[in-house]
């Protein structure tokens, strides 16, 4: 699955991790005085936010696109030499490139943050009965606002674009790895579909779960300062009273607890995702049997296996119904949790329309993005369920032991005797 796309893969990733925290730590530290001596020329700390699409052109944003270009650079230099792959372009060019267009669309969302809080200052404004907002006032305003959007529109489209033919070399690599060993593989239990459908859903979920991981952690690297920021426009939270950056603080809380409950609850889906896609293929390896063989899928046969479809569809059912109901339980109370945090600060009038709707968003922004789990924790289960496949079918490849789950789940129907026992343990290696 990914030795076949990325270079020495272990290595590769633990080094990409160490790298970026290292770059990371730079930036933070020493960025600002870096870029001063290259001579670019930063805004003070307390000036407000530049509003608009000079947003992503001002010397703080010139300085970090540099810096970007020159620690990808040095990265894949170093691994073009370390171990040449003839998939790199893709795998480390074409990630770090997916990397730098989903965190400029994330900044696309702060610039819109940016311009909430004179938008609607203006609009309350405009409401008040000393109103000094024009009509050419909120035009202009919205103006900006479709400039932004524009630029959103454009960024999420390019994205999108990049991601697909990313994921599809990526499968194609995966394609060809296994076709190269097929015909010492071709006898293993369901490799017809690992190859095929296997890599085509491992692909599709990656496409879509790859891209909001990295949105989210993007979203957060972006968006944690600003609501620490704002947390200094709320001084008081309900029930715990003053605490050190109340919203930063409230947001973590909330975002993790969630992220735990579901993780606890819903437990016991990967593994019977897993057996779920065993059933299914010993289900239909007998019914593709029986297409050329009359004397195979006989109604007894079959019925037995269907029967074990039956049983494990109806356990995934029981298992997701508890897990839906937490899960819809969190994410209702979710709605109203940053107004509930809200309620003294509101009540005491100490801030404004424009700046609440900057905060709500804020604060929505890094609890979404903190809750990557809760919202795709399903989606999560399915990939773990086809990346448990895949690593057993590699395993079988390599005639090693079968990993976890395989292993037990096969050293359980071993000692049966029912035709599902003799459908998968029939052409193992």
């Amino acid at each position: 699955m990914f030795k076949s796309f990325f270079p020495n893969p272990k290595l590769f990733f633990t080094s990409a991790v160490v790298w970026a925290l290292a770059c990371a730590f730079v930036w933070y530290l020493f960025g600002t005085e870096i870029g001063t001596a290259l001579g670019f020329q930063f805004a003070p700390p307390d000036e407000p936010p530049v509003v608009g699409i000079r947003y992503f052109w001002t010397q703080s944003f010139l300085w970090f696109y540099l810096y970007y270009a020159a620690t990808v650079a040095a990265f894949a230099a170093f691994w073009n030499w370390y171990e040449p792959h003839p998939w790199f372009r893709w795998s480390i060019l074409g990630s770090s490139l997916i990397l730098f267009s989903t965190y400029f669309s994330v900044q696309v969302s702060v610039a819109l943050n940016n311009w909430r809080r004179p938008f609607f200052d203006s609009v309350q404004n405009a409401l008040s009965d000393d109103s000094t907002t024009t009509a050419a006032d909120l035009y202009g305003l919205i103006m900006i606002f479709g400039y932004i959007a524009f630029m959103a529109m454009a960024v999420f489209v390019v994205t999108r674009f990049l991601v697909s033919h990313y994921i599809f070399r990526w499968r194609t690599a995966m394609n060809d790895y296994y076709m190269s060993q097929w015909k010492d593989v071709r006898h293993i239990e369901g490799a017809s579909q690992r190859v095929q459908e296997d890599t085509m859903r491992f692909a599709g979920i990656m496409e879509g779960l790859g891209v909001s991981m990295v949105d989210s952690v993007m979203t957060l690297f972006a968006f944690l300062p600003v609501l620490w920021g704002l947390s200094s426009y709320v001084t008081e939270l309900p029930i715990v009273g003053e605490i050190p950056a109340p919203l930063f603080t409230a947001a973590i809380f909330w975002s993790l607890f969630g992220t735990v409950l579901l993780s606890i609850v819903g437990i016991k889906l990967p593994g019977l995702e897993f057996r779920n896609q065993r059933v299914e293929a010993a289900y239909r390896k007998e019914l593709v049997y029986g297409e050329d063989d009359e004397s195979r899928a006989q109604p007894p046969t079959v019925k037995e296996l269907f029967g074990h479809v039956r049983k494990n569809y109806f356990r995934l059912y029981f298992h997701y119904m508890y897990f839906n109901v937490a899960r819809g339980f969190y994410l209702q109370a979710d709605n109203i949790f940053a107004y509930i945090i809200l309620v003294p600060t509101l009540a005491a009038g100490k801030i404004t329309f424009g700046l609440l709707q900057q905060i709500l968003t804020a604060f929505n922004q890094v609890s979404s993005s903190f809750q990557y789990l809760v919202n795709s924790w399903t989606t999560i289960v399915e990939l773990l369920s086809i990346y448990k496949r895949l690593k057993a079918f590699e395993a079988a490849i390599r005639n090693e032991p079968l990993p976890g789950i395989d292993a037990d789940y096969l050293a359980r129907i071993d000692s049966s005797s029912d035709p599902l026992a003799t459908e998968i343990t029939a052409e193992r290696p």
